[in-house]
């Protein structure tokens, strides 16, 4: 009977196969070939096999720095993340217990999740403008600052532009998904934990924490990649700049595939951010499947 019943689910899966297969996989198999070929758009003479040529060159560019971008990438992707993280978190521990209006806040804090990334970007680059941007206005008149600070002109204070902004994206995403994670823990546990005489901290760490374990090991390896992935508002505020300030290894693919028309090197450097996340994805989970053994 279960052969049978499985023969007749089979042509059902076909479609979503189909879909995995020419949607992702192909893509994924088709970038990195090409990340072994020699493809530019302004030269299209000679598209064959070039080995690591392609990745040479992204190491080596003399235009860009690939260190720095690189420390560019782990910086952004390691601040976002612990600040969008903590927040995020904090924001779900407040939303948890009812209060009057409630649904309304929760739908107006969810919201910003809903927006695309590039239009938030663009809205923050007026925010942080050096000129007339509504930040460098209240410090002015709040008497914190005589100048305008040029957030957008410095690489260190774009990077940090850069950061606050994402972060104010990325806390909806955290305060969902811990928010739902926070509701299904027993209440039962609380109260043997009050009975045994634990305070709010001691029941944080020891009850919800662990309970929930499981979600924040796969919101925040969900959440690395796709700030990994995340350019737009990098892209939209700065571009990468000033001076490869806050140039990540996204926007540099997007400069070189849409900028130098090279698409050939554009794949090798998604081929270095699929291998980095290979690596950190497989790190994450074997870190969390030791320490789902110990608790």
């Amino acid at each position: 009977m279960r052969t049978r019943r499985s023969h007749r689910l089979l042509p059902l899966l076909i479609p979503a196969a189909l879909v995995l297969v020419l949607l992702i996989y192909y893509p994924i198999l088709r970038g990195s070939a090409l990340a072994f070929q020699r493809y530019n758009v302004f030269d299209l003479s000679d598209t064959g096999f070039a080995g690591f040529d392609n990745v040479r060159a992204v190491l080596y560019d003399p235009f860009v720095d690939f260190g720095r971008v690189l420390l560019n990438t782990f910086f952004w992707v390691g601040a976002s993340l612990v600040a969008q993280f903590t927040l995020g978190f904090v924001l779900a521990l407040l939303m948890r217990e009812r209060f009057p209006g409630r649904g309304v806040y929760a739908g107006l804090v969810f919201y910003t999740w809903a927006l695309s990334g590039f239009a938030i970007g663009l809205v923050w680059a007026w925010l942080f403008n050096g000129q007339f941007g509504l930040i460098n206005d209240l410090l002015v008149r709040s008497g914190l600052r005589e100048t305008h600070i040029g957030f957008l002109a410095r690489p260190r204070t774009a990077m940090f532009a850069v950061i606050v902004t994402n972060v104010w994206y990325g806390i909806p995403f955290f305060g969902i998904m811990l928010l739902a994670a926070l509701q299904s823990v027993p209440k039962e546990l609380y109260e043997s934990a009050r009975i045994d005489g634990a305070g709010y901290a001691m029941q944080l760490f020891c009850v919800t924490i662990p309970y929930i374990a499981p979600t924040i090991v796969s919101t925040t390896l969900l959440r690395t990649i796709w700030i990994m992935n995340f350019p737009d508002v990098i892209y939209a505020m700065t571009g990468g700049g000033p001076a490869n300030g806050t140039n990540i290894l996204a926007t540099q693919m997007i400069t070189t595939v849409f900028k130098q028309y090279d698409y050939g090197k554009g794949a090798a450097i998604g081929l270095i951010i699929l291998s980095i996340l290979l690596l950190y994805a497989v790190f994450h989970l074997r870190v969390s499947a030791k320490t789902d053994e110990v608790i």
